[in-house]
């Protein structure tokens, strides 16, 4: 099967991570956010497959401020969120911050989510493996939920997530995915609510999902917007 019928078989809009990282950029530029004047930071999962796209963040906005945890889950908090705006350029008086939430999954040659090839290994592996731990739990009904001081992120993303499944539900690893996004969008969101003086201050969200084809990472863009002036507008990817 051609990797972009792979990828059509459950996202309609799809971009390479350049393309994609491009596209916001100018949508962005549009609103007078750019490189010299605005603070990236990403929300991406910390596998080593999903870094490619930080990559190209890097290349186009300068370093960004990592948000990332396991599946790409937002645990920094408002301590984590006021140093990130801390650390942005300001000019004409106003700050500006770009936030990019995109959690990941793979879709292989057959049309099979969670599964991807790594370099070194033989056998398929799994994307997002975390997501895949937890609805392997969910699966076996044995989710534990306790804080284990020695695995806090994954603690913290089933604890976080659990309150988002209806009880007696078992989500796809896709549907978990987007109800991922989702999660972290709005974590993100609550916590600029206590940090971000709107006032001074002026963001973007670009919201979607990684994926990870045979052929290469793709983005399929999700909800973004921006807040101009303490003003929201919805901001579209094409």
């Amino acid at each position: 099967m051609a990797p972009d019928h792979v990828i059509k078989q459950y996202f309609s809009v799809f971009f390479t991570e350049q393309n994609f990282i491009q596209k916001t950029y100018a949508a962005l530029e549009k609103f007078g956010f750019s490189a010299e004047n605005s603070l990236a930071s990403v929300c991406v999962c910390r596998d080593e497959i999903s870094q490619s796209l930080r990559s190209h963040i890097k290349r186009k906005w300068g370093e960004a401020f990592n948000f990332s945890s396991l599946a790409g889950m937002f645990t920094a908090g408002k301590t984590g969120l006021m140093a990130a705006i801390h650390h942005a350029p300001r000019v004409g008086k106003r700050e500006r911050y770009v936030f990019y939430v995109i959690p990941h999954i793979a879709v292989d040659e057959g049309g099979k989510t969670g599964f991807c090839k790594r370099k070194g290994i033989k056998e398929a592996s799994s994307a997002c493996g975390a997501l895949c731990l937890f609805l392997d739990e969910l699966y076996t009904g044995k989710l534990h939920i306790k804080i284990d001081e020695e695995d806090i992120e994954e603690s913290l993303l089933k604890r976080r997530l659990i309150k988002e499944i209806t009880y007696g539900d078992i989500p796809s690893l896709l549907e978990l995915t987007q109800i991922t996004r989702k999660v972290i969008q709005e974590d993100l969101e609550h916590a600029i609510g206590k940090v971000v003086d709107t006032s001074k201050s002026d963001y973007a969200m670009i919201t979607g999902i990684q994926v990870h084809a045979p052929d290469g990472n793709y983005i399929v863009p999700d909800k973004s917007y921006i807040v101009l002036k303490s003003k929201k507008k919805v901001l579209k990817i094409q």
